[in-house]
């Protein structure tokens, strides 16, 4: 679907403006959409009341920022030397939205960008991680490395 700001949004999960996506029925009812932003643009959604959001630049580059300053957001992984901290996300870019809100506004520059923007109910759960094994504590963990080393990691129902 296009928006009236020219923003190309293809629903994955959730509804908006009435379309909806082909993936229903989460409990931690998410929203995930893919959105391309032309140059020179701004967006802004609106998003549920107490969900996690963040967005995943694809393509391009975006401030996702109202205020557009560069020492406004920690930048993870960038060159301890660089006195220059880039104030638009581009490609690779993770954003948290750690602060309650209701909407969201994204702002292109001279470069368009793809990126998406996903939230839900956060689960409040503990998360023990290792690899690729995401569990909720260090003793499942280990019982599902087991399980992957025995073949009875993945069971048929």
């Amino acid at each position: 679907m296009k928006t009236s700001e020219g923003a190309v949004v293809r629903v994955i999960c959730g509804e908006l403006n009435g379309v909806r996506g082909p993936v229903k029925d989460i409990v931690i009812d998410p929203e995930y959409l893919d959105i391309e932003l032309p140059a020179g643009k701004s967006l802004t959604h609106f998003v549920k009341r107490n969900h996690t959001v963040f967005a995943y630049v694809i393509d391009g580059e975006a401030y996702f920022d109202q205020i557009q300053i560069p020492f406004a957001h920690d930048a993870v992984g960038v060159n301890y030397f660089d006195m220059r901290s880039p104030c638009p996300c581009g490609d690779g870019s993770i954003v948290l939205y750690e602060k309650e809100g209701t909407h969201i506004t994204v702002t292109t520059g001279k470069h368009s960008v793809r990126f998406l923007l996903i939230s839900g109910k956060p689960l409040n759960e503990p998360i023990a991680w290792y690899g690729p094994i995401v569990m909720n504590t260090h003793e499942e963990l280990r019982k599902a490395f087991q399980d992957f080393r025995d073949g009875t990691f993945v069971k048929n129902s």
